[in-house]
């Protein structure tokens, strides 16, 4: 079973451990972490889930999302994740997430990797992921409209594009 660190609303652990399931007092948040690779076309590798997978069943998502299990970093868990999900090995280490999300029940930490991968090379999680594809962000603005993708903020997905080379501040 999976268990889970738990923080305070200013992200600091509270020594805390749950399993996967169980429920959160209102003062306790966990953390989750997205992967989104981007190829040099600026398409992002988005991942269609099981039809038997529980939540979202069928629909496209980012290229690879989850909980980190306790005791893990965000930089740890993004590894694991990619790994896991697609088989894809990246080193995260000196990583740090373009931008966070705070949701009403934790942390959600958005990385990007740029890369072009070869799809068949990848190693599909067979529990979870049905298929992956490349999708350029109007594609998956599309995607959404139409409920085929998981229903993010519009306003997350253009900002994974927006940020994808770091950094917060838009220059001239």
């Amino acid at each position: 079973m999976e268990e889970w660190d738990l923080y305070d609303k200013y992200r600091v652990k509270t020594g805390k451990v749950v399993k996967r399931g169980e429920t959160l007092n209102p003062d306790e948040f966990h953390l989750v972490i997205h992967v989104c690779i981007i190829n040099s076309s600026n398409q992002l590798l988005i991942q269609q889930r099981q039809p038997f997978k529980e939540g979202w069943a069928n629909m496209w998502d980012l290229t690879v999302g989850g909980s980190a299990h306790a005791g893990e970093t965000s930089n740890q868990a993004a590894e694991r994740e990619l790994f896991e999900e697609i088989g894809y090995k990246a080193d995260l280490s000196n990583a740090r997430p373009i931008f966070t999300v705070n949701f009403n029940r934790g942390f959600d930490d958005y990385y990007v990797v740029k890369a072009d991968i070869n799809l068949e090379k990848l190693s599909l999680q067979e529990a979870e992921v049905k298929s992956v594809k490349w999708a350029y962000k109007h594609e998956i603005i599309r995607l959404i409209n139409v409920e085929e993708f998981i229903p993010y903020h519009l306003s997350v997905i253009k900002m994974i594009f927006d940020m994808k080379n770091g950094g917060g501040v838009h220059s001239k």
